[in-house]
């Protein structure tokens, strides 16, 4: 559970990644666009903190 916690941020980020991804080339709607960009910010975030309090 430690070692998922540890990648937390990176998953974020990829999940914001495939929002993304979606976005562009199947369903062009702004709520993607949105969560795209808040799970972008949540992962860089995330992953800040999380590396801080870890290491």
């Amino acid at each position: 559970m430690e070692n998922l916690k540890k990648f937390l941020g990176v998953i974020l980020l990829l999940l914001g990644v495939a929002c993304l991804i979606v976005y562009k080339y199947a369903l062009p709607v702004n709520a993607l666009l949105i969560s795209g960009i808040a799970l972008e910010l949540a992962g860089i975030l995330a992953y800040i903190f999380i590396n801080k309090k870890l290491g």
